[in-house]
């Protein structure tokens, strides 16, 4: 053939829409044409159908219009038919979303189009002359390249008979290839949810009982992977490998004639002296008691965007547990109504959805069941009238994240879930109308709860969570009080917590910061001294998510680990790395982020450390809020910068130049605390800080420290060993030095030795002169200053933080010394220390 494209003939009777080379699903010639890094449809086009491009198309009957719905709710299919006369393009379909609105106007796509075939990997079938054509990546290979074409709609049918089900049926260890595509099929409508179905897929069980699959592999599937339709009990999906499919994963679908007073259009309404009070279903026509476990789902919804990872509707207690499920184009959960309820998600880890679509999270549910939008009910009715059709759903101990919605979106309707010990990494928790969710001991990085158009008497209880803003009301909330309880959180800045307090919320709320353990690695427990262990919260396990047997694991994804964004007003935090602050001369200070450039006054490309914290006994010029941007005409941007500069001064005088008020001032400072450092091979050859004298004060440790006793940090002596060293991976680690009296302070230092790196010094230094032992968070104490000083191997490091100009750094009872692991190695490397001394000023 010309151009690179081959032809053959296929039988009369051989219809496909995929074509498999070597295992690898090939390009239906579409345009526009096939892009990896496009989304949706990998490439769209306002004009795939236009005139313009239609008049070049002979014969475009048997092609295919892909488009997103107007709200991207999901997309539109339709099979092109001919054209007219006038050469319109004529089409049927669209029947795919239950929400009516219309093609997105750019959004668009066309497949199995002739002309349309002009890159590698693509092929097209003519349907009236049985020819294949294709355009090989590799046409070297063609001749023995293993080809292959879906055509079976349904590859196993678990079928049985409604008083003869099919029972104790496992298949274990199958792989499921290459199943037709049928997204023109789905047309049934699943109430009044979004969505439409097909009742079908690679798997089909209809009537069975304790069947199963296990350590199956699904692989690039044209419509749903797994269909478990209408009646069934107690069917197992367990270690399952579902990936690229066209449709969905699993789907849990029973029988609308199960469900009393149904609607089926989002329009629709029901009357509240018509509908049935009975509670519960009708018959047995639904999936219940069923088990998806351990399973990886990823990159569903290849063509059909109402798709998801586990769909479940008009179904009775489905459990989905230890899924991890990512990279879909729409939600990786879905619940498309409270009918019936009882459900359990948990220990799934969910992430990267919604890629393709809007409006939506990581997990979605609906709820227009019976008592929603019913007409002339009693508004105090309402929260018994949603028992009706649904038990309550519990959401717990899972990790979410969705990048374009939430991380768990409750939409309208939605009532009956308990959600407890999430971990919410990006879009926070939506509440929509609905009754009765129990919310508590969540965690919403960066975000917080989203609640929309609550119901005046909705009984909904947000207890013990920690959120990271305010929350965010859409859609018009009651004007009074919020839910039955929106209180004993815990927030990270005292205005998100004060909001909306004349919604009755929050009042018992605390404030602070929460001091996550790690979250670089995922590990956003909080430390044993973390306030927001006072309002109930309870640490829950960070390790537990997404998929359990080896090999899954092997091969499954984890979700990006966002870094806590603490607000200013609470940035004396117990565990901050160098990245976040650093202390100077009685100050705290900070990098500025988000809206704060612009409340400050400054840029981003200026950027620049605000005064989070004041020392009031250091005579520093500089007040809260004032923002440093340069050091002696030298921009700090950040910490790094800062630290930069910091490093240079050597005492000399400092030139500051800083925003106050939005306006820029400037200081030039000759007195202020200075570093003092040296090392050398022997404790004799220390000039400028020789080994201290004995002091009468006691030192602790948090977390305990291995090797050599506490007491050696005080017994003159510079060893060559690691001495009370915290073990690897520890961040933070803190000493706490008890003076045992009031004393002003002339000099902090710290003696190391070099095992490997370990002589390298990174201390905060934080002081207090409570009578009474202060605890071990820095917000206790006032900010001093900080030790950095590099070590040599096989070598003793001094290094010291010393007033200068006849002043002090402060007279405090309590030294709290925070040091920071000095190497990425074993978790993080921390410093071998030998001695450490506070120098008092000589009373007269």
């Amino acid at each position: 053939m010309d151009d690179g494209i081959y032809r053959t003939s296929v039988e009369e009777t051989q219809q496909f829409d995929q074509l498999f080379i070597d295992g690898e699903r090939q390009v239906l010639a579409r345009f526009p044409n096939y892009d990896v890094n496009a989304s949706p449809y990998n490439g769209f086009s306002p004009d795939a159908f236009s005139r313009t491009r239609t008049d070049a198309w002979r014969n475009p009957a048997g092609g295919f219009i892909h488009a997103m719905h107007r709200h991207h709710w999901g997309g539109y299919h339709y099979r092109i038919t001919g054209k007219t006369a006038a050469g319109d393009l004529v089409y049927e379909g669209g029947w795919q979303n239950n929400r009516q609105m219309g093609m997105h106007p750019k959004h668009r796509m066309v497949e199995n189009i002739r002309e349309e075939l002009d890159r590698p990997s693509e092929w097209f079938l003519d349907y009236d002359k049985n020819q294949l054509y294709f355009m090989p990546s590799d046409a070297a290979g063609l001749p023995t390249a293993l080809v292959e074409v879906a055509g079976l709609k349904h590859l196993v049918e678990f079928t049985g008979m409604p008083d003869n089900p099919v029972r104790h049926v496992l298949l274990k260890g199958f792989i499921f290839r290459h199943a037709a595509r049928t997204f023109m099929e789905t047309r049934e409508p699943l109430l009044r949810s979004d969505w439409t179905i097909y009742r079908g897929g690679a798997i089909v069980f209809q009537d069975s009982e304790d069947c199963g699959l296990q350590e199956c592999e699904f692989d690039q599937l044209g419509g749903n992977c797994i269909f478990v339709n209408q009646y069934n009990r107690r069917i197992r999906i367990l270690s399952c490998h579902l990936h690229h499919a066209g449709a969905s994963g699993i789907c849990f679908v029973g029988d609308p004639k199960s469900v009393r007073s149904p609607k089926f259009e989002y329009g629709q309404t029901n009357a509240y002296d018509e509908i049935d009070r009975e509670k519960g279903p009708i018959g047995r026509e639904y999936p219940a008691d069923c088990i998806v476990d351990d399973c990886l789902i990823h990159d569903m919804s290849v063509i059909e965007k109402q798709a998801t990872g586990v769909q479940i509707s008009m179904s009775h207690r489905i459990t989905v547990s230890h899924c991890s499920i990512y990279d879909m184009g729409r939600a990786g959960i879905n619940i498309s109504e409270g009918t019936f309820g009882g459900h359990l998600i948990e220990h799934c880890d969910v992430f990267n959805t919604v890629r393709e679509t809007g409006d939506h999270g990581s997990f979605n549910s609906w709820g227009r069941d019976r008592f929603w939008h019913l007409k002339n009910a009693p508004p105090d009715e309402l929260p018994t009238l949603s028992k009706l059709d649904t038990n309550t759903t519990i959401i717990r101990n899972s990790r979410w994240r969705c990048d374009r919605g939430w991380d768990v979106d409750l939409d309208d309707g939605s009532s009956h879930y308990e959600i407890y010990n999430n971990l919410f990494l990006q879009g926070g928790l939506k509440l929509r109308e609905g009754f009765y969710r129990d919310v508590y001991n969540n965690i919403a990085i960066n975000n917080t709860l989203h609640p929309h158009v609550w119901y005046d008497n909705s009984m909904d209880r947000v207890t013990r969570n920690i959120w990271m803003t305010a929350y965010r009301p859409a859609g018009g909330m009651p004007q009074g009080k919020w839910g039955a309880e929106v209180d004993r959180n815990f927030f990270t800045s005292l205005a998100a917590k004060q909001q909306y307090q004349k919604h009755g919320c929050d009042h018992n709320s605390i404030v602070g910061d929460p001091l996550f353990l790690n979250p670089s690695i995922g590990d956003y427990r909080v430390a044993p001294e973390s306030l927001a262990l006072a309002t109930g919260f309870k640490n829950f396990p960070m390790d537990r998510f997404g998929v359990r047997s080896a090999s899954l694991r092997a091969k499954a994804k984890i979700p990006v680990f966002p870094v806590p964004s603490i607000p200013l007003a609470n940035s004396s935090s117990d565990r901050k790395n160098k990245t976040d602050a650093v202390l100077w001369w009685g100050l705290e200070l900070r990098p500025l982020t988000g809206a704060q450039y612009s409340a400050y006054g400054v840029s981003r490309e200026q950027g620049g450390l605000v005064v989070a914290r004041k020392n009031p006994q250091f005579a520093c010029p500089l007040e809260l809020k004032d923002v440093i941007q340069t050091v002696n005409q030298l921009p700090v941007r950040d910490v790094s910068g800062f630290l930069k500069q910091l490093a240079k001064l050597e005492g000399k005088s400092v030139h500051l130049s800083f925003v106050r008020a939005q306006s820029t001032e400037e200081e030039v400072i000759s007195s202020y605390p200075v570093l003092v450092g040296e090392t050398a091979k022997t404790a004799g050859q220390l000039a400028r800080l020789p080994v201290p004298n004995e002091q009468p004060v006691t030192t602790f440790a948090k977390p305990p420290t291995s090797n050599q006793p506490l007491a050696v940090l005080h017994d003159q002596t510079l060893a060559a060993n690691y001495g009370p060293v915290f073990p690897n991976g520890v961040e933070n680690g803190s000493y706490k030095t008890d003076l045992g009296v009031l004393a002003p302070i002339k000099q902090i230092a710290g003696w190391s030795y070099g095992m490997g790196a370990r002589g390298t010094q990174k201390l905060s230094l934080y002081g207090s002169a409570a009578e009474k032992d202060p605890g071990w968070n820095p917000a206790a104490y006032h900010p001093i200053g900080m030790i950095a000083a590099n070590g040599t191997p096989h070598q003793y490091t001094a290094a010291a933080l010393r007033a200068t100009g006849g002043q002090t750094l402060g007279t405090y009872r309590w030294i709290l010394w925070r040091s920071e692991p000095i190497t990425g190695v074993a978790g993080g490397e921390n410093t071998a220390f030998q001695e450490l001394a506070i120098e008092v000023v000589e009373q007269p």
